[in-house]
């Protein structure tokens, strides 16, 4: 999955900071439903990172049931915090 054609699939736009408050919400509920209806690894994870990026995850336990991929999670987290400083 590529984020940018992620975020035009979502939001219409490449452009987040253009995205109004309403059509940014219902994008994430968007992917949040889709993420529960996804049953490929790869693809739960990047719809999961990319609503780790919009602040809009849902707990790890919740989203991943395997602790391999709970632990891929934390270690994304990790290096996005790390991107941050």
């Amino acid at each position: 999955m590529d984020l940018d054609d992620q975020v035009r699939r979502y939001f219409g736009t490449d452009d987040l900071a253009a995205v109004p408050r309403e059509a940014l919400a219902a994008g994430i509920e968007h992917i949040r439903v889709d993420l529960g209806l996804e049953r490929d690894r790869s693809r739960r994870f990047a719809l999961w990172a990319l609503l780790y990026m919009l602040d809009a995850a849902p707990d790890l336990d919740v989203a991943f049931a395997d602790p391999a991929d709970r632990d891929a999670a934390r270690n994304f987290m990790d290096l996005a915090a790390f991107d941050e400083r």
